[in-house]
């Protein structure tokens, strides 16, 4: 019997469960995010105690995560960049290796998807690192594509990044 999967909007007090995901992602995947283990290592915990707390009851940028079995499992990011474009982004999608067979990936993307519409938006973005060619793959399969926009990251700057976007429209499911 596989596990249960369940996505949950981040709490005020789980800046640990924070830490904790957004550490094991960048131990298993520090190409695909635009910051370092170390500086992840390196933060107080107040600061993810901090984000935790604005990404409960922000409408501007929040947290989602994947629980199997009732344990973290995987985390994305939902938010809205300044104005004046107020552009909608999803990103730091990770999912721990062990339950990436189960679609935990497009539990979390749909469940920031719908936050965003919730909140608004009519298209979202994503910016991938070039080098991370599953996570392109993966977002292309669900309706993401090229926007032709292509930059060096800013927190690394040896790396590239594809700006991909998606239409959303009534049925902000994936196609799977």
């Amino acid at each position: 019997m596989s596990p249960s999967l369940t996505v949950r909007r981040i709490a005020a007090d789980q800046g640990a469960v924070l830490r904790e995901l957004r550490t094991a992602s960048l131990r298993d995947a520090p190409y695909a995010f635009g910051d370092t283990l170390e500086d992840a290592l390196s933060a107080d915990a107040a600061v993810f105690d901090a984000a935790a707390a604005r990404h409960a009851v922000s409408h501007t940028g929040t947290s989602f995560i994947l629980y199997t079995e009732g344990h973290p499992a995987g985390l994305i990011g939902a938010s809205f960049e300044s104005a004046p474009a107020r552009r909608a982004f999803v990103s730091a999608l990770w999912v721990a290796p062990a339950v990436r067979h189960l679609s935990g990936g497009e539990l979390l993307l749909n469940s920031a998807i719908e936050w965003l519409v919730g909140e608004g938006a009519t298209q979202v973005y994503a910016w991938v690192t070039d080098a991370n060619t599953t996570a392109m793959r993966f977002y292309e399969r669900l309706g993401f594509v090229a926007t032709g926009d292509h930059a060096r990251s800013q927190q690394q700057p040896e790396q590239w990044e594809t700006l991909l976007m998606r239409a959303l429209g009534e049925h902000t499911k994936s196609a799977s």
